[in-house]
């Protein structure tokens, strides 16, 4: 994770209560793992009301290479074989052309992401330090009401974040699979964050 980042405790003190909008409190949850034999890599989760939505790790970038077609020679039969065409594919593949990234570009974008200004944050290209961004207690309703016009412009995994931001905040939503419900004189969120 790198010095810049500290302890993932730390990290996700920072990014779970510090950082994040009072209406997401107790919703979002972070997770990072690290096996033995690694070589130093993670696995970052992104958790939504208890329910897995994002992974960050070279294996779920491999694996969208394989299933998006994108490897040449998608039967492989040992570790040379599964990872052989990778690094031209992260070459050929910014972020910005990806729906999957590495725990590499998770730890950079979290520290762009806390070293630059929330709007730098919010307009940025790079779709993890957005969803930062979208989630961050720095943005308010009248901001949120500007991004929803943006909203479909963004990957389909980081316009659940969005609705999920837009939902809690009580903001109308556009899409069908993300409505409230009113009990009484409070709502409750009901988001289909599958996706």
């Amino acid at each position: 994770m790198g010095k810049i980042l500290r302890s993932w405790s730390g990290m996700r003190k920072y990014l779970e209560q510090e950082m994040l909008a009072d209406s997401l409190h107790g919703r979002i949850r972070y997770n990072c793992t690290t096996y033995v034999g690694m070589d130093g890599c993670h696995i970052f989760e992104v958790y939504i009301d208890n329910k897995l939505v994002k992974q960050f790790s070279w294996e779920t970038v491999n694996t969208y290479f394989v299933e998006n077609g994108y490897k040449k020679n998608s039967n492989h039969f040992g570790i040379g074989e599964y990872w052989d065409e990778f690094w031209a594919l992260m070459d050929s593949f910014p972020m910005q052309a990806r729906q999957e990234y590495t725990d590499n570009e998770f730890c950079k974008s979290l520290e762009n992401y806390r070293n630059q200004s929330i709007q730098d944050s919010i307009q940025s290209e790079n779709p993890l330090e957005k969803m930062f961004a979208v989630l961050d207690r720095r943005v308010g309703k009248r901001r949120l009401g500007k991004l929803k016009e943006t909203m479909e412009e963004q990957s389909k995994w980081l316009q659940q974040f969005y609705r999920l931001r837009l939902s809690a905040e009580n903001i109308e939503e556009l899409e069908a699979d993300c409505t409230v419900a009113a009990v009484g004189n409070k709502k409750y969120d009901q988001c289909d964050f599958s996706g």
